[in-house]
């Protein structure tokens, strides 16, 4: 590894070798929740990553659409540093939850977030081992960011504490009290940095 490439995995905060390769963890939960059904000519249906250590807010996420997952139209993604201080459990619990909602979109080609079909596959792989438990929420410790805004309604004076400024955003209480309901430039937010 060249002194250019440990500086730009520096610079990303990305350790040269993952926390464990995701690929065979993916195969073997295919096998023995999903009757290899996530996979086709040996290449899972979805692509699977570990995300790039900016992913602190949730453990993980499938997703779909072009240009996703190196070609594939959906992907699998894992947080680094939510799962990474966390037992191996934790990690095969999020990948297959996440499987779940794969398994559901790209096999039994359903629209539904944590649906009957989702409830159904999650409370068979439960009842088939006992290594972790799937669940629809995680409770992994997510450190807690403290709000860097203020957001002021002009009108009644609101404070609400938020994390960044949206343009254009209005108090929602005197849009409808005053408006109908309909956004108002009388009720534009200002925004002062948090104490």
């Amino acid at each position: 590894m060249s002194l250019t490439d440990r500086g730009r995995m520096a610079r990303l905060r990305i350790s040269p070798v993952p926390l464990q390769p995701l690929l065979p963890l993916f195969h073997r939960l295919n096998r023995e929740h999903f009757s290899g059904a996530l996979v086709c000519c040996g290449q899972p249906l979805t692509a699977v990553r570990w995300s790039d250590g900016r992913m602190s807010r949730t453990a993980g996420y499938y997703r779909r659409g072009p240009g996703v997952g190196e070609g594939r139209g959906s992907e699998i993604v894992l947080s680094r540093p939510v799962l990474e201080p966390l037992p191996q459990e934790a990690t095969e619990s999020t990948l297959c939850h996440e499987m779940i909602h794969a398994w559901v979109d790209l096999v039994q080609r359903r629209r539904e977030s944590h649906g009957p079909l989702f409830r159904a596959q999650m409370a068979a792989i439960n009842a088939a081992q006992s290594r972790f438990q799937v669940s629809v929420r995680h409770n992994y410790p997510i450190p807690v960011r403290p709000p860097r805004w203020v957001a002021v309604c002009a009108s009644c004076q609101r404070r609400t504490p938020c994390r960044r400024r949206i343009r254009h955003a209005a108090c929602r209480s005197c849009c409808n009290q005053h408006h109908g309901g309909r956004w108002h430039p009388s009720c534009l937010l200002h925004y002062e940095p948090a104490e």
